[in-house]
């Protein structure tokens, strides 16, 4: 059994961004071709939610092998052979802000078959939600669209009740460094002005 894979990605202008740290395709998708003929029918294509932390539970039981309690993956073997088997529903993205890379805020996201919803923490922003099937570029956030309220509503309490049942409800927080990138370049882009959905009046809402 042989497994290729490739590091994670690195935006270097989609969504107007850089660097690795968000929860965007671009930046968190790796790729990865598995080649075993005595296992797997030539040409299987998985649309599961596979992660990295499923490749040692997967080696593991190629090799006769049972994974460790400790582990948090789970063998995709059994999906490669073309057998039914319970799978995640959604895996769980995170990323904590860094005073050297402030650009980044503190992110959850939730990314599923077919869609992914992005929390933002300690930023003032909205969140996001993409439908993977027909927006793979992740173009059009629907997080206000009508439509999809019952998705975000849902969306938004499986990540928390992810987050507690792993112990993630703690933000944690890391030392400074000796290289700070924390400063804007006066010749750097101007601030964005603030949506209209953001704004109020002393009555309320505009």
């Amino acid at each position: 059994l042989v497994i290729y894979m490739g590091d994670n990605g690195f935006l270097f202008g989609e969504h107007g961004l850089i660097d690795k740290r968000h929860a965007y395709e671009a930046s968190m998708r790796v790729p990865m071709l598995v080649h075993c003929p005595d296992m797997i029918p030539k040409g299987t294509k998985l649309n599961q939610v596979i992660a990295n932390i499923d490749i040692a539970p997967t080696l593991l039981e190629a090799a006769g092998l049972e994974t460790p309690e400790y582990m948090d993956g789970q063998s995709f073997l059994p999906l490669l052979r073309g057998e039914k088997t319970e799978w995640r529903d959604y895996l769980l993205y995170e990323y904590y802000w860094e005073r050297n890379y402030p650009h980044t805020p503190t992110v959850h996201a939730l990314r599923g078959d077919r869609f992914k919803y992005i929390h933002y923490y300690g930023l003032w922003d909205t969140d996001e939600l993409y439908d993977m099937h027909n927006d793979p570029d992740e173009v059009k956030n629907l997080i206000d669209d009508p439509q999809y309220h019952t998705v975000v509503k849902e969306m938004n309490k499986r990540l928390f009740d992810i987050l507690e049942e792993t112990g993630g409800m703690q933000i944690p927080l890391n030392r400074d460094s000796e290289h700070q990138r924390n400063l804007r370049k006066i010749s750097g882009s101007k601030e964005a002005k603030f949506h209209k959905k953001y704004m109020r009046n002393h009555n309320g809402i505009e």
